[in-house]
Protein backbone atom coordinates (compact mmCIF):
# COMPACT_ATOMS: atom_id res chain seq x y z
CA UNK A 1 0.00 0.00 0.00
CA UNK A 2 1.87 3.40 -1.03
CA UNK A 3 0.59 6.13 1.10
CA UNK A 4 -0.96 9.24 -1.16
CA UNK A 5 0.36 11.64 1.67
CA UNK A 6 3.37 13.38 1.41
CA UNK A 7 5.26 14.74 4.14
CA UNK A 8 9.23 15.42 3.46
CA UNK A 9 12.03 15.06 5.88
CA UNK A 10 12.83 18.48 6.58
CA UNK A 11 9.14 19.29 7.65
CA UNK A 12 9.44 16.65 10.65
CA UNK A 13 10.25 18.12 13.79
CA UNK A 14 12.02 16.81 16.83
CA UNK A 15 12.16 17.49 20.06
CA UNK A 16 15.41 18.61 21.19
CA UNK A 17 15.78 15.89 23.75
CA UNK A 18 13.47 13.38 24.73
CA UNK A 19 14.06 12.26 28.70
CA UNK A 20 12.23 9.31 29.93
CA UNK A 21 8.15 8.62 29.85
CA UNK A 22 7.53 8.17 33.36
CA UNK A 23 3.68 8.78 35.25
CA UNK A 24 2.38 10.41 32.16
CA UNK A 25 5.03 12.63 31.18
CA UNK A 26 9.12 13.13 30.27
CA UNK A 27 11.01 13.84 33.11
CA UNK A 28 15.12 14.70 33.18
CA UNK A 29 17.02 11.56 33.14
CA UNK A 30 19.81 11.27 36.21
CA UNK A 31 22.67 10.35 33.76
CA UNK A 32 21.93 13.21 31.55
CA UNK A 33 21.33 12.51 27.46
CA UNK A 34 23.26 10.74 24.27
CA UNK A 35 22.78 11.52 20.66
CA UNK A 36 20.24 10.09 18.41
CA UNK A 37 21.80 9.78 15.00
CA UNK A 38 20.18 9.80 11.41
CA UNK A 39 21.52 6.01 10.33
CA UNK A 40 22.23 6.86 6.73
CA UNK A 41 23.87 10.48 7.42
CA UNK A 42 25.15 10.71 10.61
CA UNK A 43 22.99 13.80 11.62
CA UNK A 44 22.23 14.27 15.12
CA UNK A 45 18.19 14.07 14.77
CA UNK A 46 17.61 14.81 18.73
CA UNK A 47 18.82 13.76 22.27
CA UNK A 48 17.60 10.49 24.07
CA UNK A 49 17.83 10.49 27.64
CA UNK A 50 20.88 7.62 29.28
CA UNK A 51 17.91 5.85 31.36
CA UNK A 52 19.42 4.15 34.66
CA UNK A 53 18.91 2.58 37.82
CA UNK A 54 17.03 5.65 38.63
CA UNK A 55 15.21 5.61 36.02
CA UNK A 56 13.98 2.80 35.96
CA UNK A 57 13.06 2.78 39.87
CA UNK A 58 10.78 5.91 39.16
CA UNK A 59 9.22 4.46 36.04
CA UNK A 60 8.61 1.05 37.98
CA UNK A 61 7.20 2.96 41.17
CA UNK A 62 4.92 4.64 38.94
CA UNK A 63 3.69 2.08 36.77
CA UNK A 64 3.17 0.37 40.18
CA UNK A 65 0.98 2.99 41.59
CA UNK A 66 -1.32 3.32 38.52
CA UNK A 67 -1.76 -1.04 38.67
CA UNK A 68 -4.78 -0.97 40.72
CA UNK A 69 -6.82 1.87 38.71
CA UNK A 70 -5.72 0.14 35.61
CA UNK A 71 -6.86 -3.58 36.74
CA UNK A 72 -9.86 -2.75 37.73
CA UNK A 73 -10.92 -0.23 34.61
CA UNK A 74 -13.72 -2.20 32.74
CA UNK A 75 -12.80 -4.61 30.15
CA UNK A 76 -15.11 -2.41 27.82
CA UNK A 77 -13.21 1.05 28.83
CA UNK A 78 -9.78 -0.72 28.05
CA UNK A 79 -10.76 -2.34 24.52
CA UNK A 80 -12.42 1.00 23.60
CA UNK A 81 -8.97 3.31 24.89
CA UNK A 82 -6.74 0.56 22.89
CA UNK A 83 -9.10 1.33 19.79
CA UNK A 84 -8.22 5.20 20.03
CA UNK A 85 -4.81 4.27 20.47
CA UNK A 86 -4.62 2.77 17.28
CA UNK A 87 -6.66 5.33 15.33
CA UNK A 88 -4.15 8.13 17.09
CA UNK A 89 -1.32 6.21 15.76
CA UNK A 90 -3.67 5.58 12.25
CA UNK A 91 -3.36 9.98 12.27
CA UNK A 92 -0.03 10.04 12.86
CA UNK A 93 1.51 7.31 10.76
CA UNK A 94 2.85 9.21 7.98
CA UNK A 95 5.50 11.34 10.40
CA UNK A 96 5.91 8.31 12.75
CA UNK A 97 7.50 6.57 9.38
CA UNK A 98 9.53 9.43 8.44
CA UNK A 99 11.10 9.48 12.13
CA UNK A 100 11.54 5.86 12.20
CA UNK A 101 12.97 5.82 8.35
CA UNK A 102 15.43 8.34 9.27
CA UNK A 103 16.55 6.75 12.82
CA UNK A 104 16.73 2.96 11.59
CA UNK A 105 18.26 3.58 8.10
CA UNK A 106 15.42 1.17 6.40
CA UNK A 107 13.44 2.46 3.35
CA UNK A 108 10.55 4.37 3.87
CA UNK A 109 8.18 2.15 1.52
CA UNK A 110 8.82 -1.07 4.32
CA UNK A 111 6.66 1.04 6.72
CA UNK A 112 3.47 0.63 5.49
CA UNK A 113 3.93 -2.71 5.96
CA UNK A 114 5.42 -2.04 9.68
CA UNK A 115 2.39 0.39 10.36
CA UNK A 116 -0.55 -1.51 9.19
CA UNK A 117 1.12 -4.60 11.44
CA UNK A 118 1.33 -1.87 14.44
CA UNK A 119 -1.90 -0.40 14.09
CA UNK A 120 -3.67 -4.04 13.60
CA UNK A 121 -2.08 -5.00 16.98
CA UNK A 122 -4.20 -2.10 19.13
CA UNK A 123 -7.31 -3.49 16.69
CA UNK A 124 -6.87 -6.96 17.35
CA UNK A 125 -6.17 -6.68 21.30
CA UNK A 126 -9.18 -4.11 21.57
CA UNK A 127 -11.32 -7.19 19.96
CA UNK A 128 -9.69 -9.90 21.37
CA UNK A 129 -9.61 -8.72 25.34
CA UNK A 130 -13.95 -8.70 24.52
CA UNK A 131 -13.82 -11.65 22.94
CA UNK A 132 -11.41 -14.17 24.12
CA UNK A 133 -10.50 -12.69 27.79
CA UNK A 134 -13.02 -15.35 29.55
CA UNK A 135 -13.20 -17.37 32.61
CA UNK A 136 -15.21 -20.69 32.95
CA UNK A 137 -18.49 -21.60 35.68
CA UNK A 138 -19.90 -24.87 36.57
CA UNK A 139 -22.11 -26.12 39.01
CA UNK A 140 -20.15 -28.23 41.28
CA UNK A 141 -21.72 -30.32 44.37
CA UNK A 142 -22.59 -27.83 46.68
CA UNK A 143 -22.08 -25.23 45.24
CA UNK A 144 -20.26 -23.39 42.00
CA UNK A 145 -16.65 -23.22 40.18
CA UNK A 146 -15.66 -20.11 39.13
CA UNK A 147 -12.12 -19.15 37.10
CA UNK A 148 -11.32 -15.86 36.03
CA UNK A 149 -8.16 -14.27 34.55
CA UNK A 150 -6.41 -11.16 36.25
CA UNK A 151 -3.33 -8.80 35.41
CA UNK A 152 -0.16 -9.99 36.26
CA UNK A 153 1.04 -6.34 37.44
CA UNK A 154 3.98 -4.05 36.00
CA UNK A 155 5.69 -5.61 33.09
CA UNK A 156 9.22 -4.85 31.88
CA UNK A 157 9.50 -4.75 28.33
CA UNK A 158 13.10 -4.98 26.14
CA UNK A 159 12.54 -3.96 22.49
CA UNK A 160 15.20 -4.07 19.75
CA UNK A 161 16.55 -1.30 17.14
CA UNK A 162 15.38 -3.11 13.61
CA UNK A 163 11.64 -2.56 13.63
CA UNK A 164 10.66 -0.01 16.83
CA UNK A 165 6.65 0.67 16.07
CA UNK A 166 6.22 -3.16 15.58
CA UNK A 167 8.12 -4.32 18.66
CA UNK A 168 6.23 -1.67 21.24
CA UNK A 169 2.91 -2.45 19.60
CA UNK A 170 3.61 -6.67 19.81
CA UNK A 171 4.24 -6.60 23.22
CA UNK A 172 1.99 -3.01 25.04
CA UNK A 173 -0.90 -3.86 23.16
CA UNK A 174 -1.29 -7.87 25.11
CA UNK A 175 -0.36 -6.19 28.10
CA UNK A 176 -2.84 -3.12 28.62
CA UNK A 177 -5.33 -5.17 27.53
CA UNK A 178 -5.20 -7.29 29.91
CA UNK A 179 -4.87 -5.30 32.72
CA UNK A 180 -1.29 -4.55 33.40
CA UNK A 181 0.78 -1.80 33.40
CA UNK A 182 4.38 -1.42 31.39
CA UNK A 183 7.90 0.27 31.77
CA UNK A 184 9.09 -0.22 28.02
CA UNK A 185 12.83 -0.13 27.19
CA UNK A 186 13.50 1.10 23.38
CA UNK A 187 17.09 0.31 22.40
CA UNK A 188 19.33 2.78 22.13
CA UNK A 189 19.90 3.00 18.54
CA UNK A 190 16.28 3.88 17.30
CA UNK A 191 13.48 4.65 19.55
CA UNK A 192 12.34 8.34 18.11
CA UNK A 193 9.38 6.75 16.94
CA UNK A 194 8.76 4.90 20.58
CA UNK A 195 9.12 8.24 22.69
CA UNK A 196 6.82 9.93 19.61
CA UNK A 197 4.02 7.03 20.81
CA UNK A 198 4.88 8.12 24.14
CA UNK A 199 3.80 11.56 23.67
CA UNK A 200 0.72 10.25 21.92
CA UNK A 201 -0.30 8.21 25.04
CA UNK A 202 -0.29 11.08 27.34
CA UNK A 203 -3.55 12.36 26.31
CA UNK A 204 -5.26 8.71 25.88
CA UNK A 205 -4.45 6.45 28.90
CA UNK A 206 -3.89 7.51 32.91
CA UNK A 207 -0.43 8.13 34.29
CA UNK A 208 1.83 5.94 35.22
CA UNK A 209 0.24 3.06 32.71
CA UNK A 210 3.02 3.17 30.11
CA UNK A 211 6.36 4.25 31.02
CA UNK A 212 9.49 4.59 28.56
CA UNK A 213 12.69 4.41 29.73
CA UNK A 214 15.72 4.99 26.97
CA UNK A 215 18.94 4.38 27.23
CA UNK A 216 21.46 1.56 26.83
CA UNK A 217 21.29 -2.03 27.27
CA UNK A 218 24.03 -2.61 29.73
CA UNK A 219 22.15 0.39 31.82
CA UNK A 220 18.59 1.11 31.33
CA UNK A 221 18.04 -2.87 30.00
CA UNK A 222 19.96 -4.08 33.08
CA UNK A 223 18.31 -1.63 35.78
CA UNK A 224 14.79 -3.38 34.28
CA UNK A 225 15.70 -7.04 34.01
CA UNK A 226 17.14 -6.91 38.07
CA UNK A 227 14.22 -4.79 39.43
CA UNK A 228 12.83 -6.58 42.26
CA UNK A 229 9.51 -5.03 41.57
CA UNK A 230 8.22 -6.15 38.00
CA UNK A 231 5.69 -9.22 37.31
CA UNK A 232 6.63 -10.30 34.13
CA UNK A 233 9.75 -10.06 31.75
CA UNK A 234 9.65 -10.01 27.75
CA UNK A 235 12.20 -9.46 25.84
CA UNK A 236 12.72 -9.55 22.07
CA UNK A 237 16.92 -9.66 21.01
CA UNK A 238 20.04 -11.42 21.09
CA UNK A 239 20.26 -15.23 22.50
CA UNK A 240 22.37 -14.55 24.58
CA UNK A 241 20.41 -11.42 26.74
CA UNK A 242 17.84 -13.28 25.90
CA UNK A 243 19.28 -16.13 28.32
CA UNK A 244 19.88 -13.51 30.72
CA UNK A 245 16.45 -12.19 30.93
CA UNK A 246 15.01 -15.81 31.16
CA UNK A 247 17.61 -16.12 34.23
CA UNK A 248 16.67 -13.36 35.68
CA UNK A 249 13.31 -13.84 35.30
CA UNK A 250 13.47 -17.51 37.28
CA UNK A 251 15.45 -15.85 40.23
CA UNK A 252 12.32 -13.99 40.55
CA UNK A 253 9.65 -16.40 39.38
CA UNK A 254 8.03 -14.42 37.22
CA UNK A 255 6.47 -15.19 34.00
CA UNK A 256 9.04 -14.96 30.93
CA UNK A 257 8.21 -14.16 27.11
CA UNK A 258 11.55 -14.01 24.89
CA UNK A 259 11.71 -13.57 21.00
CA UNK A 260 14.97 -14.41 19.52
CA UNK A 261 16.92 -14.98 16.55
CA UNK A 262 16.20 -16.79 13.43
CA UNK A 263 18.20 -18.56 10.41
CA UNK A 264 15.20 -19.42 8.32
CA UNK A 265 14.95 -21.66 5.50
CA UNK A 266 12.92 -20.84 2.57
CA UNK A 267 12.94 -24.41 0.37
CA UNK A 268 12.11 -24.33 -3.50
CA UNK A 269 10.97 -26.80 -5.23
CA UNK A 270 11.47 -27.68 -8.74
CA UNK A 271 7.62 -27.28 -10.27
CA UNK A 272 7.71 -23.58 -9.65
CA UNK A 273 6.86 -20.71 -11.99
CA UNK A 274 10.99 -19.54 -11.44
CA UNK A 275 10.46 -15.47 -11.77
CA UNK A 276 7.46 -14.98 -9.12
CA UNK A 277 9.78 -17.36 -7.09
CA UNK A 278 12.78 -15.13 -7.37
CA UNK A 279 11.03 -12.77 -6.39
CA UNK A 280 9.48 -14.10 -3.65
CA UNK A 281 13.03 -15.60 -2.27
CA UNK A 282 14.34 -12.06 -2.84
CA UNK A 283 12.00 -10.07 -0.54
CA UNK A 284 12.46 -12.92 1.60
CA UNK A 285 16.49 -12.14 2.31
CA UNK A 286 16.16 -8.03 1.47
CA UNK A 287 13.39 -6.89 2.84
CA UNK A 288 13.76 -5.02 6.00
CA UNK A 289 17.04 -3.86 4.94
CA UNK A 290 18.18 -7.59 5.87
CA UNK A 291 18.28 -7.05 9.60
CA UNK A 292 15.07 -9.12 10.75
CA UNK A 293 15.21 -12.28 12.58
CA UNK A 294 12.43 -14.00 10.37
CA UNK A 295 14.23 -13.44 6.96
CA UNK A 296 14.22 -16.16 4.62
CA UNK A 297 18.37 -16.35 4.63
CA UNK A 298 18.86 -19.99 3.68
CA UNK A 299 17.49 -20.58 0.42
CA UNK A 300 17.71 -23.96 -0.24
CA UNK A 301 16.91 -24.73 -4.20
CA UNK A 302 16.29 -27.87 -6.24
CA UNK A 303 18.98 -29.37 -8.38
CA UNK A 304 16.78 -29.11 -11.70
CA UNK A 305 16.01 -25.51 -11.68
CA UNK A 306 19.20 -24.46 -8.76
CA UNK A 307 21.37 -23.36 -11.94
CA UNK A 308 18.45 -21.10 -14.03
CA UNK A 309 17.19 -19.75 -10.81
CA UNK A 310 20.67 -19.22 -9.68
CA UNK A 311 20.88 -16.91 -12.44
CA UNK A 312 17.79 -14.60 -12.38
CA UNK A 313 18.32 -14.57 -8.52
CA UNK A 314 21.07 -12.50 -9.58
CA UNK A 315 19.71 -10.56 -12.35
CA UNK A 316 17.36 -9.64 -9.56
CA UNK A 317 19.83 -8.75 -7.23
CA UNK A 318 21.27 -6.17 -9.95
CA UNK A 319 18.12 -4.68 -10.38
CA UNK A 320 17.90 -3.66 -6.23
CA UNK A 321 17.78 0.50 -6.21
CA UNK A 322 20.15 0.94 -3.18
CA UNK A 323 19.17 5.31 -2.71
CA UNK A 324 18.71 7.33 0.34
CA UNK A 325 15.80 5.55 2.96
CA UNK A 326 13.64 8.29 2.65
CA UNK A 327 13.59 8.11 -1.23
CA UNK A 328 9.56 5.99 -1.78
CA UNK A 329 11.60 4.54 -4.92
CA UNK A 330 14.66 2.69 -2.61
CA UNK A 331 14.56 -0.78 -1.74
CA UNK A 332 17.85 -1.32 0.27
CA UNK A 333 18.98 1.74 2.69
CA UNK A 334 21.49 1.88 5.24
CA UNK A 335 22.34 -0.22 8.53
CA UNK A 336 21.49 0.89 11.38
CA UNK A 337 25.23 2.01 12.38
CA UNK A 338 28.61 1.36 11.68
CA UNK A 339 29.18 -1.53 14.10
CA UNK A 340 26.07 -3.48 12.41
CA UNK A 341 27.90 -2.88 8.83
CA UNK A 342 31.21 -3.78 9.66
CA UNK A 343 29.68 -7.04 11.58
CA UNK A 344 28.15 -8.06 8.17
CA UNK A 345 31.01 -7.20 6.31
CA UNK A 346 33.03 -9.79 8.26
CA UNK A 347 30.88 -12.58 7.99
CA UNK A 348 31.23 -12.18 4.43
CA UNK A 349 35.13 -12.65 4.90
CA UNK A 350 34.56 -15.52 7.42
CA UNK A 351 32.38 -16.99 4.30
CA UNK A 352 34.99 -16.68 2.05
CA UNK A 353 37.63 -18.57 4.14
CA UNK A 354 35.46 -21.19 4.93
CA UNK A 355 35.16 -22.07 1.56
CA UNK A 356 31.62 -20.16 0.42
CA UNK A 357 31.60 -18.92 -2.93
CA UNK A 358 30.22 -15.00 -2.96
CA UNK A 359 28.30 -15.35 -6.11
CA UNK A 360 26.77 -11.15 -6.39
CA UNK A 361 27.49 -8.42 -3.54
CA UNK A 362 29.42 -8.64 -0.54
CA UNK A 363 30.41 -4.85 -1.08
CA UNK A 364 29.72 -1.59 0.97
CA UNK A 365 28.15 0.84 -1.58
CA UNK A 366 28.35 4.68 -0.88
CA UNK A 367 25.15 6.64 -1.52
CA UNK A 368 26.06 10.23 -2.24
CA UNK A 369 25.01 12.68 0.56
CA UNK A 370 25.23 9.67 2.63
CA UNK A 371 28.19 8.65 2.85
CA UNK A 372 28.16 8.13 7.20
CA UNK A 373 25.81 5.21 6.25
CA UNK A 374 26.61 1.63 5.42
CA UNK A 375 24.71 0.34 2.27
CA UNK A 376 25.36 -3.11 1.42
CA UNK A 377 25.16 -4.77 -1.29
CA UNK A 378 22.22 -7.31 -1.78
CA UNK A 379 24.35 -10.55 -1.36
CA UNK A 380 24.06 -14.71 -2.64
CA UNK A 381 26.92 -16.58 -1.06
CA UNK A 382 26.59 -20.24 -2.39
CA UNK A 383 27.27 -22.31 1.36
CA UNK A 384 27.13 -25.61 2.62
CA UNK A 385 24.67 -25.64 5.21
CA UNK A 386 27.13 -26.43 7.91
CA UNK A 387 29.23 -22.95 7.61
CA UNK A 388 28.73 -20.92 9.62
CA UNK A 389 27.46 -18.00 7.16
CA UNK A 390 24.45 -20.60 6.74
CA UNK A 391 24.41 -21.33 10.58
CA UNK A 392 24.63 -17.68 12.24
CA UNK A 393 22.86 -14.62 12.00
CA UNK A 394 23.82 -12.09 10.01
CA UNK A 395 21.00 -9.29 10.24
CA UNK A 396 22.13 -8.05 7.03
CA UNK A 397 20.39 -8.56 2.87
CA UNK A 398 22.35 -11.86 2.40
CA UNK A 399 21.53 -15.02 1.79
CA UNK A 400 23.42 -18.78 1.51
CA UNK A 401 21.95 -20.88 -1.62
CA UNK A 402 22.44 -24.70 -1.12
CA UNK A 403 21.29 -27.06 -3.78
CA UNK A 404 18.93 -30.34 -2.69
CA UNK A 405 17.49 -33.36 -4.69
CA UNK A 406 15.47 -35.22 -1.82
CA UNK A 407 13.11 -34.15 0.25
CA UNK A 408 14.06 -35.97 3.39
CA UNK A 409 17.46 -34.25 3.10
CA UNK A 410 16.05 -30.87 2.67
CA UNK A 411 13.76 -31.23 5.71
CA UNK A 412 16.82 -32.18 7.14
CA UNK A 413 19.03 -29.70 6.46
CA UNK A 414 17.18 -26.73 7.12
CA UNK A 415 16.05 -28.35 10.84
CA UNK A 416 19.98 -28.49 10.83
CA UNK A 417 20.50 -25.06 12.74
CA UNK A 418 19.87 -23.81 16.59
CA UNK A 419 16.72 -21.33 15.56
CA UNK A 420 13.43 -22.23 14.27
CA UNK A 421 11.54 -19.20 14.05
CA UNK A 422 10.06 -19.12 10.26
CA UNK A 423 10.80 -20.75 7.35
CA UNK A 424 9.49 -20.78 3.36
CA UNK A 425 8.09 -23.04 1.18
CA UNK A 426 7.37 -22.43 -2.75
CA UNK A 427 5.71 -25.37 -4.61
CA UNK A 428 2.76 -25.56 -6.92
CA UNK A 429 1.47 -28.75 -4.68
CA UNK A 430 0.02 -28.02 -1.44
CA UNK A 431 0.10 -31.54 -0.13
CA UNK A 432 3.41 -31.34 -0.80
CA UNK A 433 3.54 -28.26 0.84
CA UNK A 434 1.89 -28.90 3.65
CA UNK A 435 3.73 -31.74 4.60
CA UNK A 436 6.91 -30.32 4.45
CA UNK A 437 5.46 -27.57 6.65
CA UNK A 438 4.41 -30.45 9.36
CA UNK A 439 8.11 -31.44 9.64
CA UNK A 440 9.60 -27.90 10.03
CA UNK A 441 10.46 -26.79 13.19
CA UNK A 442 9.53 -23.17 13.20
CA UNK A 443 7.11 -21.33 14.99
CA UNK A 444 5.62 -19.48 11.31
CA UNK A 445 5.45 -21.53 7.50
CA UNK A 446 5.30 -18.97 4.83
CA UNK A 447 3.77 -20.65 1.53
CA UNK A 448 4.33 -19.35 -1.20
CA UNK A 449 4.25 -16.13 0.56
CA UNK A 450 7.28 -14.71 2.53
CA UNK A 451 6.53 -12.38 5.51
CA UNK A 452 2.84 -13.60 5.00
CA UNK A 453 1.72 -11.92 8.56
CA UNK A 454 -1.77 -12.52 9.55
CA UNK A 455 -3.86 -10.83 12.26
CA UNK A 456 -4.78 -13.22 15.31
CA UNK A 457 -1.77 -15.29 13.92
CA UNK A 458 0.42 -16.82 16.76
CA UNK A 459 4.24 -15.90 16.11
CA UNK A 460 7.46 -16.96 18.38
CA UNK A 461 9.82 -20.07 17.63
CA UNK A 462 11.41 -22.97 18.26
CA UNK A 463 14.56 -24.04 19.90
CA UNK A 464 16.93 -20.87 20.63
CA UNK A 465 14.25 -18.68 19.18
CA UNK A 466 12.24 -18.14 21.96
CA UNK A 467 9.73 -19.02 24.76
CA UNK A 468 6.02 -17.92 24.31
CA UNK A 469 3.56 -16.78 21.44
CA UNK A 470 3.03 -13.05 20.72
CA UNK A 471 0.64 -11.04 18.15
CA UNK A 472 -2.53 -13.15 19.12
CA UNK A 473 -4.71 -14.76 22.08
CA UNK A 474 -1.88 -16.73 23.62
CA UNK A 475 -0.63 -13.16 24.12
CA UNK A 476 -3.44 -12.56 26.75
CA UNK A 477 -2.81 -15.74 28.36
CA UNK A 478 1.09 -14.62 28.95
CA UNK A 479 0.35 -11.32 30.67
CA UNK A 480 -2.92 -13.18 32.72
CA UNK A 481 -2.68 -15.01 35.80
CA UNK A 482 -5.96 -17.63 36.58
CA UNK A 483 -7.80 -17.55 39.47
CA UNK A 484 -9.81 -20.50 40.08
CA UNK A 485 -12.67 -19.75 42.98
CA UNK A 486 -14.90 -22.47 44.42
CA UNK A 487 -17.74 -21.39 46.41
CA UNK A 488 -19.73 -23.71 48.30
CA UNK A 489 -23.33 -23.01 49.20
CA UNK A 490 -23.02 -24.46 52.68
CA UNK A 491 -20.81 -25.69 55.44
CA UNK A 492 -19.75 -28.74 55.93
CA UNK A 493 -22.43 -30.41 58.37
CA UNK A 494 -20.86 -31.72 61.79
CA UNK A 495 -19.48 -34.97 62.06
CA UNK A 496 -18.16 -34.72 58.86
CA UNK A 497 -14.39 -35.54 59.67
CA UNK A 498 -15.04 -37.93 62.60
Amino acid sequence: METTIQIKPSEIKFDEKYGPFINGEMVEPVNGYIDAVNAATGEVLSKIGRGGKEDIDRAVKAAREAFPGWANTPIEQRSALLSKIADVIEENQERLKLIECMDTGRALHEFDLDYQLVISQFRYFASAIITYYEGASRPVQNGYLLTKKEPLGVCGQIIPWNVPMIMAAAKVAPALAAGNTVVLKPAEDACLSVMEFAKLLADILPKGVVNVVPGIGGEAGQALIDHPDTDKLTFTGSVGVGRLVGRAAGDKIVPVTLELGGKSAHIVFPDVDIDPAVENATLGYTFFNGESCVLGSRLFIHDDIYDEFIEKLIDRAKEIKIGPPTDRSTRLASLINEKQGKRVLNYFEIAKNEGAKILYGGNRVTVPGHEHGYFIEPTIIEADHKMRIAQEEIFGPAVTVTRWKEVDEVIKMANDVEFGLAAGIMTKDLERALDTANKLEAGSVWINQYFNFQTGAPFGGYKNSGVGREHNKEALDAYSQSKTITAGFQLPQPGLYK
